[in-house]
């Protein structure tokens, strides 16, 4: 049954403030560069001795066009040559990591991600399809996604993702209103995106994403509401509605922006009360953060069970998972272990050629970071810790270790966020959309080096 949320706008104001995501914990801008290589290599290795299942991401980089509104890690141009020596690239990075995997274990989820993975031909799909069986064992019932960019998709594409054994997709549209999609520089006619449904459902995808970002220029709850009804007419599996994220100091290409109409605060706050209102009233869960899923599709089942996982791609039904990461700027994930690759893309294809992990950044947690991991993910994903059950698996007492950050949620505790006894600490429907500023207390490194994030709502 769908759980219907009301969404108050007055404590929406008042814990709107900046704040991490908590794809990790740490957070990606808390990796290191002076993590030794004899670290890894040892931290992969205690990993290898037991036979977790494996997720395998892979990082696609290339778009023709750049959205103005992108923070994603891209490169630029219609250059499509550029995509053989990166595959190549891919190809190694693939011989290396997969030499270190003890030949038991399992892939069990797999994910191109980018940019845009379908700038890259349908050959070329077929191709690295092939490479990735080759390398790894992949499980008959794996989940193998990809996120689409409907503009410049082909018939051909499906076909030859369908090849490459891709059974779930992910469709960027952000908005169908053409006025947004001039000021953002994304020309996508509903009438695309609704062909491209089509093509994906005949070719026999089990699952469908479709991604929207609200806090566009232009962008009114009026306009917003007409590309829900519109997308919502395309019977899609999940959502993932993000607010814009405006960082400029970090994606100066965000500045072109500034010159259009953004919606103000209220009206970003008022198309997220529309929004989350909307869905959950229409069959959809509320999963957390910025997704939503029918109440039938796996993850909303796996949320209302209590074994909603989160990762670097979001959320995720698949528990005790290794994630590693192949291509410029991705992150891997190995027990402990964080590694990020190389950023620019020279210096991504020349390390595949000396060194088995290529590092950018890495971190390895210590025993704190590992309890603080726990209690974030706990919070994100179940939105409740029973003190009891959380003391025996990490072997502290909780309420003891946390006692001073628990403090720190009285105010939230008296505007009825969260409900805190000696059992344990549960997140109420009124809290469910501050997640974030939820488990910020318990964030250790929170005010290292006074990060810029984005806001949290």
């Amino acid at each position: 049954m769908t759980d219907q949320l009301a969404v108050d706008l007055d404590l929406i104001r008042k814990y709107d403030v900046p704040g991490p995501r908590y794809t990790s914990y740490p957070t990606a801008p808390h990796f290191r560069d002076d993590l030794g290589r004899e670290q890894v290599e040892e931290a992969i290795r205690d990993n290898n001795k037991e036979l977790r299942p494996i997720s395998l991401y892979f990082h696609v980089p290339f778009c023709q066009t750049l959205c103005w509104y992108c923070g994603c890690t891209t490169v630029i141009g219609k250059d499509i040559s550029r995509t053989d020596p990166y595959l190549k690239a891919l190809d190694e990075e693939m011989r290396r990591k997969s030499a270190w995997l003890h030949p038991d274990r399992e892939v069990v989820q797999i994910h191109f991600g980018g940019g845009t993975p379908t700038y890259l031909a349908p050959d070329q799909i077929r191709w690295l399809g092939e490479r990735i069986h080759g390398y790894f064992n992949v499980a008959e019932d794996a989940e193998i996604a990809v996120e689409v960019d409907p503009r410049r998709l082909t018939r051909e594409h499906v076909e030859a993702l369908r090849d490459a054994g891709f059974n779930r997709a992910s469709l960027g549209v952000q908005d169908n209103n053409p006025r947004v999609q001039k000021a953002i520089n994304r020309i996508q006619p509903f009438e695309m995106t609704e062909r491209v449904v089509g093509w994906l459902r005949e070719a026999g995808f089990r699952s469908l994403n479709i991604d929207l970002i609200y806090g566009l220029p232009h962008q009114t709850v009026e306009s917003f509401e007409l590309t829900l009804t519109e997308v919502l007419a395309l019977h899609p599996d999940r959502f993932a509605i993000y607010t814009y994220a405006h960082v400029p100091w970090i994606k100066p290409a965000q500045k072109l922006l500034e010159r259009e109409s953004l919606p103000g605060p209220e009206e970003k706050l008022a198309m997220q009360k529309r929004i989350v209102e909307r869905l959950t009233s229409e069959g959809f869960t509320y999963i957390g953060m910025d997704h939503y899923a029918r109440d039938d599709n796996e993850l909303a089942i796996a949320r209302s069970q209590g074994t909603l996982r989160r990762n670097f791609q979001g959320y995720s039904t698949l528990a005790g998972v290794d994630i590693y990461g192949f291509g410029m700027s991705s992150i891997s994930q190995i027990g402990e272990l964080y590694l990020q690759n190389p950023k620019d893309l020279q210096d991504y294809q020349e390390s595949v050629t000396r060194e088995d992990f290529p590092v950018h950044k890495a971190y390895l947690l210590s025993d704190d970071d590992a309890i603080r991991r726990q209690w974030i993910m706990g919070l994100m994903c179940h939105a409740h810790l029973d003190f009891q059950e959380l003391s025996e698996e990490l072997g502290v007492d909780v309420s003891h270790y946390f006692a001073e950050e628990l403090t720190r949620l009285e105010p939230m505790i008296e505007d009825g966020l969260v409900a805190l006894d000696e059992e344990g600490l549960t997140v109420t429907d009124r809290g469910r959309l501050l997640l974030r500023n939820i488990c910020m207390p318990f964030d250790a490194h929170l005010e290292e080096g006074k990060r810029k994030y984005s806001r949290t709502i």
